[in-house]
């Protein structure tokens, strides 16, 4: 069943101007050499004053044909909604670009098999309802003709201050520095607020859970690289 959960980040009086970068970028199978993760989320709070983002995320997953410009995903051609177990069929008509129908395929895994003729690029995404194409999530780069993607995709968000980077950037290596936070979106309540602060002492920053309405909270989330 298909689920949507809304997170939200903020901030209060900083202390430093700082980009948080989201990123699904746990491990994956060939991750770095034949798919690569991107950019989600980008935004950046400033020093002094109250910031917030809200995201949206939605289990509807789909593959699509992404339009890329200077290493950024800028949009897609098409797409295909997919379910867990679930096939498609990248073909060309012309010009024109299809996803089949998913048909049934191998639980636990989506599936899409290129018979376009040529070699093309593809993405996995989500899809909100309200969206017409996919945010995309894995990049798969050049996937020759009669060849197929095998995906097998857990919504691991990771967090990251880090300004090095744009929104839709397709991550070509690992981020260098550690992530601060990572969350199993699925085991998440519908909606989520999270509070970013530094420490001045050691210019180390925390995502922590708040309570509703406050920038407060005892609640203690995974933080990686602590």
């Amino acid at each position: 069943m298909t689920y949507v959960k809304n997170l939200s980040f903020q901030t209060k009086d900083l202390g430093k101007k700082s980009t948080l970068l989201l990123t699904f970028d746990s491990s994956v199978k060939g991750l770095y050499q034949t798919c690569f993760p991107t950019v989600c989320w980008l935004t950046t709070f400033g020093q002094t004053g109250s910031y917030r983002i809200h995201v949206t995320y939605s289990s509807q997953l789909a593959f699509s044909r992404p339009q890329l410009k200077n290493g950024n995903i800028i949009d897609a051609e098409t797409c295909v909604e997919l379910n867990d177990g679930e096939k498609t069929t990248l073909t060309r008509d012309g010009s024109v670009f299809q996803f089949s129908n998913p048909v049934k395929g191998v639980p636990g895994y989506l599936e899409a098999l290129n018979d376009s003729g040529s070699i093309q690029d593809i993405a996995l995404g989500f899809k909100n309802p309200r969206d017409l194409m996919p945010t995309p999530v894995v990049y798969f780069k050049e996937v020759e003709d009669a060849s197929k993607i095998v995906a097998e995709f857990t919504p691991i968000l990771r967090a990251y201050v880090t300004a090095d980077y744009q929104h839709t950037t397709i991550l070509q290596e690992a981020i260098e520095i550690p992530a601060i936070w990572e969350q199993n979106i699925a085991s998440l309540s519908e909606s989520t607020t999270w509070n970013l602060t530094r420490d001045t002492a050691t210019g180390r920053y925390n995502l922590t859970q708040a309570d509703e309405g406050t920038l407060n909270s005892s609640i203690k989330p995974t933080v990686v690289g602590a």
